[in-house]
């Protein structure tokens, strides 16, 4: 067993090193983007979906009044974009861990004198790939729905905001010449 971890940390310091800052920079996007559709969804729940009791109806249609619908928006392409990078630095991770594999392998051809090295090498950086891929897969699939969810209540919010205005808006008469 630990045959197996010297192994999987042997080329820790070589190509496995790209990979790992990969990783680190995908957290780091990571924990901006749940902040951002947290906040989103708060913000949404609150005033979308208005609790039963006259107080929080109260409270909710306050806190309608104070947004406004390009704060809406903003903070919904925000959320949207941070995702969109998530998805794609996600999406890396595989190909990199070929890229060091093939790397690797390429460098066996190369230098035959550390076959064992460079075998090594190739699977570390596939098994690193695969991991962090894996991972920030599962992240994803609990992420989306939360982005998926945002979407759907801004929209119903800016529905009901144009319904409201429509509504509101005084009827113009139409002046025949």
């Amino acid at each position: 067993m630990n045959n197996i971890f010297q192994t999987i940390f042997m080329n820790i310091f070589g190509y496995d090193m790209i990979i790992l800052i990969f990783a680190v920079i995908t957290t780091i996007e990571c924990f901006f983007l749940i902040q951002s559709t947290d906040k989103l969804h708060r913000t949404m729940n609150n005033n979308i979906f208005v609790p039963d009791s006259r107080r929080s109806q109260e409270e909710a249609e306050n806190n309608i009044s104070r947004l406004s619908e390009t704060e809406i928006v903003r903070m919904r392409d925000r959320s949207a974009g941070l995702y969109s990078v998530f998805v794609n630095l996600t999406g890396i991770f595989p190909l990199l861990g070929m890229l060091g594999t093939i790397t690797s392998l390429l460098s066996l051809v190369a230098d035959t004198t550390d076959i064992t090295g460079n075998f090594y090498g190739a699977l570390t950086s596939t098994f690193w790939g695969l991991v962090f891929a894996i991972i920030f897969k599962f992240i994803d699939g609990v992420i989306a729905a939360k982005v998926d969810d945002n979407e759907k209540n801004v929209a119903l919010y800016l529905e009901r905001n144009y319904k409201k205005a429509v509504e509101n808006e005084p009827e113009k008469e139409s002046v025949f010449v």
